[in-house]
């Protein structure tokens, strides 16, 4: 199968000689946008023990804040990636970062458990639209390598995003205490939108004719009947949608039954990052020589090792830090090979509706992370959480790969409809 072949065949047919926006400005602007909302998913993770003890709640139902972000996130994705389409990329990033900073507000402000996880949903609803534009702006201003380069690094970030933030999330909640994590998170809501008023320029034309509900309910329709996608996004899911069910979780077990402070739980988490990281510099490395495609078998079989550490080790000793961190981090490791192909072949077929297939595509991600952050809430102990879910995403994740690569490549003509 031929990646760079779909890649040229995904490009719209008319490129602009002179761009709107630089390479580096909308790089830029791409990554703070995709950045928003796996940070505000993670970043208050180290806080999640002590608001279980300052609002007198349960684990399970502090959970909940972290499911309903998921849930949000996911849904929101399938609205406002057409919006934009229809009312412009800057209105519509407006609209709904003036949704995500009022509910941080009110997550800052919240007197009890029930507001906090209402605040946390808007947060995902209102986050939404980083990924969903970012992308679709790519999409409007570049082609071919360059644009590819863009889209490369937003997925990176995209994965990267909740490594990070408990890091920073541990090291406020240290010093100033876990309200002041949703005060970051006001001065983000605050700084994207500075950013698309005066940074971001408006890359579409005003066509409310894309919104028209049949029209997405087509668009959708032709995605959802296409194995090919639909296997495509079943492989992102059980990998990357893997770190976000891992953020419900992990808080929990190092910093209750491990030990750990805030502190150290978040600087503990840079061995997720570090471990994706050198994934992705030896997929740099190694893709020009064998091509994408052929690296996310690699990564498959580093998540697999991942998953079933953990769901024999875990059930088998008491959790230690490295007993808990070593299968995630080569959980992560392999995540990094099998991203960038996936995704590739997930738009490729679909250069009429990209924008809907995005979207999509990022429904499934951010619904893995939904899905499996409920079930380990629902099933109480996080250590037996961890070591059932996350090797049931990994199972899911092979398993439509290797349906997936029995698949023919899509026709030119199925391409162009």
């Amino acid at each position: 199968m031929n990646m760079r072949t779909d890649i040229a065949m995904a490009e719209p047919l008319e490129v602009t000689a002179t761009p709107i926006m630089s390479e580096r400005r909308v790089s830029v602007i791409g990554g703070l946008m995709v950045a928003i909302g796996p940070i505000s998913l993670a970043l208050f993770t180290p806080a999640m023990p002590e608001i279980v003890q300052a609002f007198g709640t349960t684990e399970a139902a502090v959970k909940m804040t972290l499911s309903l972000y998921f849930g949000g996130f996911a849904f929101a994705q399938l609205i406002c990636g057409p919006l934009s389409d229809g009312f412009g990329r800057r209105p519509i990033t407006l609209v709904f970062m003036a949704i995500y900073l009022a509910a941080s507000v009110l997550a800052l402000m919240a007197p009890n458990i029930e507001t906090l996880v209402a605040a946390r949903f808007l947060q995902g609803v209102g986050a939404a639209v980083g990924v969903s534009v970012a992308r679709a702006v790519v999409r409007d201003v570049f082609t071919h390598e360059r644009s590819a380069r863009i889209m490369n690094m937003i997925g990176i970030l995209l994965a990267l995003g909740p490594a990070i933030a408990p890091t920073l999330g541990g090291l406020t909640m240290e010093f100033f205490g876990w309200h002041a994590i949703f005060i970051v998170m006001v001065l983000l809501g605050i700084v994207v939108m500075l950013v698309a008023m005066f940074v971001l320029r408006e890359t579409v034309t005003r066509d409310l004719s894309r919104i028209r509900p049949t029209a997405l309910i087509t668009s959708y329709g032709s995605l959802f009947r296409s194995p090919y996608f639909v296997l495509c996004c079943l492989v992102i899911a059980g990998t990357t949608g893997a770190i976000y069910t891992q953020a419900t979780v992990l808080a929990f077990i190092l910093m209750e039954r491990v030990g750990l402070t805030p502190t150290q739980f978040g600087i503990g988490m840079l061995m997720q990052t570090a471990n994706f990281m050198a994934g992705a510099v030896v997929m740099r490395m190694l893709m020009p020589r064998f091509g994408a495609v052929c690296m996310v078998p690699v990564g498959l079989t580093f998540v697999a090792i991942g998953a079933i550490s953990m769901a024999i080790l875990l059930r088998t000793y008491e959790p230690t830090f490295l007993l808990v961190m070593v299968p995630v981090g080569t959980y992560a490791f392999g995540i990094a090979m099998v991203t960038p192909a996936m995704m590739t072949a997930a738009m490729a077929p679909f250069p009429k509706n990209a924008g809907a297939a995005s979207s999509m595509m990022g429904f499934f991600q951010m619904g893995a992370g939904m899905v499996g952050g409920a079930v380990a809430a629902w099933m109480g102990d996080p250590v037996n959480a961890l070591a059932t879910v996350i090797p049931a995403m990994g199972l899911v994740a092979i398993v439509s790969w290797l349906i997936w690569r029995r698949l023919p490549e899509p026709s030119l003509m199925t391409r162009l409809k």
